[in-house]
């Protein structure tokens, strides 16, 4: 389940499996004493041994640097492919299943006002106006964009709707494993936090709002096609070796952005869709298939209720 994954990959950046690993602050262990003996006097170069000490404290420091990204990458790659699956699952329910529920609720009604019809009773009459009135509430703000707006803004669909154009919703709650394994293998290359100034992170920038988008729709033809986008495009630009002060700042920065991802991986899994998708983590799309089946034999249910009531 993604949410494992997402808790492995965050793991990964707190235990960087380097020699010299960063602690939960960004320190190194060792560095300050090795830095410090060097300059007791400890070394017999002398100013040599000092020098050989720092440039020994920089390179672990860059070990644990890289594996703190490499960590966050694949955290934000299961936060990721989380949310197109919360995103995707919520779409199909409504489209899927929303037409069971409206059924549902007009049975329920229907029901209602057959048994006041029969009684009489003051009681059942409010129950019977309830009801009916429920069927089609007046909606709120959030209700009226219901499935047209995502993370990202309008849904594919949804903006095929307002073009005129065909309208192509995803197929699956989880996009094929195919469709998964080029998506990470795209990530993990061109990541912007693998950039190293701005129009590099610029270029990478949207080149993965791309990858995403492909993703979500599940479509491997046009994630072949990114793949060797990128393999055509221009190389990455090779990493200098960067100052102690600046590998900090990095630590940091990796840091503040694992809390962010935490926050929305968290928000993903505790909302409704979220916890629904955990209930079958291996097979999403059953079961919506089981919800469907399961509403459909609450409708016949009710149209036998229906019947007797009326018959």
């Amino acid at each position: 389940m993604t949410n494992s994954h997402a808790e492995n990959a965050q793991d990964g950046q707190d235990r960087p499996d380097v020699p010299g690993a960063a602690d939960a602050r960004g320190a190194v262990p060792g560095a300050e004493r090795g830095g410090g003996a060097a300059a007791s006097g400890g070394s017999p170069e002398g100013v040599g041994g000092d020098a050989d000490a720092r440039d020994e404290a920089t390179r672990r420091l860059a070990k644990a640097v890289s594996a703190a990204e490499q960590a966050l990458i694949e955290f934000e790659i299961a936060v990721e492919t989380f949310r197109v699956e919360v995103e995707n699952f919520s779409r199909l329910h409504h489209q899927r299943l929303g037409p069971m529920y409206a059924r549902l609720d007009e049975l329920d009604a229907q029901i209602a006002e057959a048994v006041a019809a029969r009684t009489g009773d003051p009681e059942d009459i409010r129950k019977a106006r309830e009801a009916r009135a429920s069927v089609l509430p007046m909606p709120e703000v959030e209700e009226l964009f219901h499935g047209w707006l995502g993370s990202e803004g309008l849904f594919p669909e949804a903006q095929a709707m307002l073009t005129d154009q065909p309208v192509q919703p995803p197929p699956k709650v989880r996009p094929s494993e195919e469709a998964r394994r080029i998506y990470r293998d795209l990530v993990r290359r061109a990541h912007p936090d693998l950039a190293r100034d701005d129009a590099e992170r610029a270029r990478r920038d949207g080149f993965i709002a791309r990858v995403n988008a492909a993703y979500g729709r599940g479509d491997v033809a046009l994630l072949m096609e990114l793949v060797r986008e990128w393999e055509a495009g221009p190389a990455p630009v090779e990493r200098r070796p960067s100052e102690s002060e600046e590998l900090y700042a990095r630590l940091e920065w990796l840091a503040e952005r694992k809390e962010l991802l935490a926050s929305v991986a968290a928000d993903l899994e505790t909302s409704a869709i979220g916890a629904m998708i955990k209930m079958a983590p291996d097979d999403p799309d059953g079961l919506l298939d089981e919800i469907a089946e399961k509403l459909l034999a609450d409708v016949r249910e009710r149209e036998a209720y229906l019947a007797q009531l009326v018959g």
